[in-house]
C-alpha cells in the first residue's frame, strides 16, 4: 500500500477550557502522505456526534489562523493544530499534534582515518573545539570531574585546565570572540571563560531550553542542543534562547541531539545512545539532515573497559583540513576524512 494514496483521519476528543461536557467534539485531521512535508495539503473539520451548534469557529497552526484546506508552509518539526469555538455559551478549544518532516532523504557517508592519538580514558568527553591556532579544548562531565582544558592532542600536553565545582555535570563547549562558553546538564547555567587564562568572566541561565548538551557557534550565535530534538540559536549578548530548530528525516524526527560543531555553514552533531555510532550534517536553517555518517567501527579500535561509554566529541581543525573525534572514556582521538559513500 502507498501512503500517498491512503487518506488517514486522526480523532481527538475534546478538551474544554475549564470545564468537561457531556458532548463529545473531535478534530478530524485529513492528510494523504503518512510522513508530511512542507508543500503537502492538509484538511481538518470539527466532527460534532450530536450535530450540535457551534459558532465562532476558528482553526491556528502554531498560533496563526489558518482555513482548510491548508498547504503546509511550516519548518520541520512538531507543530500544533488548534480549533477554538463556542458552544452553548461557552469557549472551547482543542488541539491535534502533527509532524512535518524533511523533505530531503539524507546522504550516507562513511569515515577514513587519517590518524590516532592518545587520548585520556579519565575524560567523560562532552565537548570538543579547535582554536585557529589548531589547540584542542575538551569539556568533560561527570559529578566531581568536570572540567575544561586545553592541551596539545599530538603531545598530550596541558597548557590550561580548571575543574567545575563538584555540584556541576560539565557539557558541550564552544569559542567564540576570545571566550570559552561552557554548559552544565541539569543545572540550568553555562559559563563563559577567557580564553586566555579560564577566567570565569560570567555565568548564563537556560530559559526555554531543558538541558545542556551540545554547543557551537558560526561566529555570530550560538547554538545549543538539550536533549530533545531541538537546537537552540542563542543571542551572542544576553545568551537567552531566541529561536530553535527541530532536526529530522525524511521519515523521522531525530531526538538526543548531542556534541555539536560548526563547519561549512552546517551543524555536525553526534547522537547519544542512537541505535548505533552515527553523526548527523544538519542544516541550521530549518533542522533538515542532509546526511548521516556511518562511525560503525571505531569503538571497537578504543581499548575495552568498564566506563567505555558512547562516541561523543566532534571538531573540526582549520590547519589540518581534518576532523577529530572521540568518545566517553575512549582511549583514542581519531582524526578523520568525511567521505560520501557510493552508491552501489
Amino acid at each position: 500500500m502507498r501512503f500517498s494514496k491512503t487518506i488517514i483521519i486522526f480523532s481527538l476528543i475534546l478538551m474544554s477550557c475549564g470545564s468537561n461536557p457531556k458532548e463529545n467534539f473531535t478534530i478530524d485531521f485529513i492528510k494523504k502522505s503518512e510522513f508530511l512535508k512542507k508543500g503537502n495539503k492538509i484538511e481538518f473539520s470539527i466532527s460534532n456526534i450530536d450535530k450540535k451548534d457551534i459558532t465562532d469557529l476558528k482553526f491556528f497552526i502554531n498560533d496563526k489562523i489558518v482555513i482548510s484546506p491548508h498547504i503546509i508552509n511550516n519548518n520541520p518539526g512538531s507543530n500544533t493544530l488548534n480549533a477554538s469555538f463556542t458552544f452553548d455559551n461557552k469557549k472551547y478549544n482543542i488541539k491535534k499534534e502533527f509532524v512535518v518532516y524533511s523533505s530531503l532523504k539524507p546522504k550516507l557517508y562513511t569515515y577514513k582515518i587519517i590518524n590516532e592519538y592518545s587520548h585520556s580514558m579519565s575524560s567523560y568527553t562532552q565537548g570538543l573545539e579547535f582554536d585557529k591556532d589548531g589547540t584542542l579544548y575538551e569539556g568533560t562531565g561527570q559529578f566531581g570531574f568536570s572540567a575544561l582544558k586545553k592541551y596539545n592532542y599530538k603531545s598530550g600536553e596541558e597548557f590550561n585546565k580548571i575543574f567545575l565545582d563538584k555540584a556541576y555535570f560539565g557539557e558541550g563547549i564552544t569559542i567564540m570572540n576570545d571566550n570559552v562558553y561552557q554548559l552544565t546538564w541539569k543545572s540550568n547555567l553555562g559559563f563563559v571563560y577567557s580564553i586566555e587564562d579560564f577566567k570565569l568572566l560570567k555565568s548564563f541561565n537556560y530559559n526555554k531550553s531543558k538541558e545542556g548538551w551540545g554547543l557551537c557557534n558560526d561566529g555570530k550565535y550560538l547554538y545549543k542542543s538539550d536533549g530533545t530534538e531541538k537546537i537552540w540559536k542563542l543571542d551572542p549578548n544576553t545568551l537567552e534562547e531566541i529561536d530553535f530548530i527541530s532536526v529530522t528525516t525524511n521519515n523521522k524526527i531525530i531526538n538526543k541531539i548531542n556534541e555539536l560543531e560548526w563547519f561549512n555553514n552546517k551543524i555536525y552533531a553526534n547522537t547519544y545512545q542512537f541505535n548505533k555510532e552515527v553523526g548527523l550534517i544538519i542544516e541550521p536553517s530549518n533542522g533538515q539532515v542532509e546526511g548521516v555518517i556511518d562511525f560503525t567501527g571505531l569503538k571497537d579500535k578504543v581499548k575495552k573497559h568498564p566506563t567505555l561509554d558512547v562516541l561523543n566529541g566532534i571538531a573540526y581543525n582549520q590547519k589540518t583540513n581534518t576532523f577529530f573525534v572521540t568518545g566517553k572514556n575512549w582511549d583514542k582521538l581519531f582524526e578523520i576524512k568525511i567521505i560520501e559513500k557510493l552508491s552501489k
